[in-house]
């Protein structure tokens, strides 16, 4: 091996960020350090990519680089030294740049040249940080695949973080003056543990054998933001029979603060050992840890606030909203391999879109998630909808109601294994925070453990007073459980109230209980198969009659919408207000309600109503969202009305005459309009094919006459 010559690779580095253009023919490196000069960035991160790409490539160069990345950072930083640029625009001047200047005129009379701990290390004066970036091309690696060989190297890894401690300084250099002679003395720190000086190694204090006491200026030292960070890997690369692989991961100055725990992360770092230090390294022996020092970070499901569309993707959404059909379209791109269930995909659609948060003056909040529980026979896709929902938001959580007790979706008091300090870990609703939980087998959790998800559906929040701490914890989580009736699946002999089997004071809680009951019929019995076997056999569904968005073009999609805030107009208040009214009066008429009314479903209205004014891009809530809230709300119990119709002995052709001749009595008028008709009918579940034939068939009967164009009836009066 011949001897490396880092003067040389010193000059190649200089070369490299002086010279390279990119695409559009700028100086990239040369930008960055103007920047960096002016004080407003502090990180400049090198491409390898660019490397790569650069005309005058040294391929042995680039090699060394990958693989003796921490030697090579430190040469890039001396290359950015000889280049900096001098500032071009004013910038006021912090402690830093004071103690340097200070430093610089003091530098020459201060030093005898006898020790290289008085040189001022070239750390001190730098003020920004050099990040070495692997290149994006192919997949990146496994924990599981990171073995001893790339000790030293760039890798690229993917993993999920488990957990991160808190940010906190970290000492680079250590800055001492001594009493006697007023030397300022340097340390470089470069391990995590380091040793003080005590005594002053200047000539004058030997000469004069003067033992000068030392003291650490703490204000004149350098320190670094340092934030440590658990990462595991992700399910799908563990071989079956293992369990997954854990790596600390090591955030320094500006990448700390990128991460939360939950967040599915792509890294690229310097993979290296550090071994044990005190009472641990006399038990370990030879054995040394290894961490990833991370270089970047990219997150794989951004969050919706930090989306930031594309030129093309601006382009489509535009296009998509234009559309008049977006609202079935985007509902069909959910879930397109599970059949039917359209109702409840828009449902779980405007689950993902939510409605604006309102907080009042007086600092009182109101909700704009929307909670769904779909309550349902074994067999109907609850899981796969809860685990495709997952995978579309950006920021969800899946469990189980058996494998979660209360303080694992709440929060636990736990001992940190770093500080030896009691600290809470956040469980499956704090982390879903600004995201969806989703809650499967809800009915078979504890009756106790479910109690900790009252206050998180209303308040939002998770107060806790365990173990000397007492706090309250943000829990904004859109919650959506999945649940069996009581006896496992429904019974039509007994009441809606025993078959779902849940407490009215949670049921209220959620703005959509949704029951899906497993009939017989012979139609859609057999469509279903076809397309089960179909799904079975192609891997994909069957033609939609268009192509279904992709998650990610529908989190782009939401992530714009979910930037409306819209309100209700004056014009619609007593139309919502007689619309609650006349459910509750519903309600109280029948023997056996099937849904529980209460304040809580009217602002369950107002907030599905904002959700579809989202998706329609408008800053107003129109007499057709509430229409649709209203429809979803009676189409939740659909199953139940059609059977109570049989029950009643009423054909549909009857009930829909029924309806309009009751809406018309009531309102006091002659005419109805096509419009109101349907939408009145469409509530109860019945379909515009069945209104068309009941019309025809009480025309041809005399009892009202029907309009030939717009369809609207008039009766007459007998």
């Amino acid at each position: 091996m011949k001897d490396l010559d880092f003067e040389r690779d010193r000059d190649l580095a200089r070369d490299f960020l002086s010279n390279f253009a990119d695409a559009n023919g700028e100086a990239k490196y040369m930008n960055i350090l103007q920047d960096v000069a002016n004080h407003k960035t502090k990180a400049v991160q090198i491409d390898l990519e660019d490397l790569f790409n650069y005309k005058d490539l040294d391929e042995e160069f680039l090699r060394r680089v990958t693989e003796n990345t921490r030697r090579y950072i430190g040469i890039f930083a001396d290359a950015i030294d000889q280049l900096m640029p001098e500032p071009t625009e004013a910038f006021p001047d912090d402690d830093h740049d004071i103690l340097m200047t200070q430093r610089s005129e003091e530098g020459t009379e201060n030093t005898d040249g006898s020790d290289p701990r008085q040189k001022m290390p070239s750390e001190i004066k730098r003020f920004y940080e050099v990040y070495i970036r692997a290149s994006s091309k192919g997949r990146p690696f496994t924990i599981r695949e990171v073995k001893a060989s790339y000790i030293g190297q760039l890798v690229r890894i993917s993993g999920i973080v488990t957990r991160c401690s808190d940010v906190k300084p970290l000492m680079q250099v250590a800055v001492y003056t001594c009493e006697e002679c007023g030397f300022e003395i340097y340390q470089e720190v470069t391990a995590r543990v380091f040793m003080p000086l005590f005594e002053c190694p200047s000539n004058r204090c030997k000469t004069n054998n003067t033992k000068g006491n030392l003291i650490l200026q703490l204000r004149a030292s350098k320190f670094l933001k340092f934030e440590e960070a658990k990462i595991q890997e992700l399910a799908e690369h563990v071989p079956k029979g293992h369990i997954p692989r854990t790596m600390t991961v090591h955030f320094r100055g500006e990448l700390t603060r990128k991460v939360a725990p939950g967040d599915v992360v792509e890294l690229s770092g310097i993979f290296l050992p550090i071994p044990y230090t005190g009472f641990r390294a006399m038990r370990a022996g030879l054995v040394a840890d290894t961490y990833l020092e991370a270089m970047s970070v990219s997150h794989f499901k951004k969050k919706y606030e930090e989306y930031e569309l594309r030129g093309d993707e601006e382009e489509q959404i535009a296009r998509l909203a234009e559309d008049g059909d977006i609202y079935n379209k985007l509902a069909k791109s959910l879930a397109p391999e599970i059949f039917g269930h359209e109702d409840i995909k828009k449902a779980l659609l405007l689950l993902l879109v939510g409605a604006p948060h309102r907080k009042l003056k007086d600092g009182m909040k109101i909700r704009g998630d929307l909670h769904i529980c779909l309550m349902g026979d074994p067999g109907v896709a609850k899981s796969q909808l809860l685990k495709h929902i997952i995978n579309v938001a950006p920021r969800g959580v899946y469990t189980t109601g058996r494998g979660s007790s209360g303080v694992g979706l709440t929060a636990a008091v736990q001992k940190d294994p770093v500080t030896n300090e009691m600290v809470l870990e956040g469980g499956a609703l704090v982390l879903a925070d600004m995201g969806i939980c989703a809650i499967d087998e809800f009915d078979k959790m504890e009756e106790s453990d479910r109690t900790a998800i009252h206050e998180v559906m209303e308040q939002q929040t998770v107060s806790i007073a365990k173990a000397g701490i007492t706090t309250s914890l943000n829990a904004r989580t859109a919650v959506l459980a999945a649940a069996n009736p009581a006896w496992g699946r429904y019974d039509l002999r007994r009441t809606p109230a025993e078959n779902i089997n849940l407490p009215p004071a949670l049921l209220s809680r959620f703005d959509l209980l949704w029951l899906i009951l497993d009939r017989a019929d012979m139609d859609i019995d057999l469509e279903l198969a076809r397309h089960v076997v179909y799904v079975h056999q192609n891997k994909e569904s069957p033609a939609l009659g268009f192509t279904p968005l992709e998650p990610s073009v529908l989190r782009a999609y939401i992530s714009a919408a979910r930037k409306l805030s819209p309100c209700v107009p004056k014009e619609l208040e007593e139309y919502i207000a007689s619309a609650y009214s006349s459910i509750r009066q519903d309600e109280a008429k029948t023997n056996t309600p099937h849904s529980y009314t209460t304040v809580r479903t009217l602002l369950s209205i107002l907030r599905i109503s904002a959700a579809l004014a989202r998706l329609r891009f408008s800053d107003t809530v129109a007499q057709s969202d509430v229409d649709e809230a209203l429809r979803l709300m009676q189409m939740s119990k659909f199953s139940l009305y059609s059977d109570d119709r049989q029950k009643s002995g009423l054909d549909a052709i009857s009930d829909i005459y029924s309806i309009l001749r009751d809406e018309a009595a009531r309102t006091n008028r002659m005419d109805v309009s096509y419009a109101h008709a349907l939408n009145w009918i469409s509530r109860k579940g019945y379909s515009e094919a069945q209104l068309k034939e009941c019309l025809e068939e009480y025309a041809a009967l005399n009892v009202w006459q029907i309009h030939p164009n717009t369809f609207d009836i008039r009766f007459i009066d007998a």
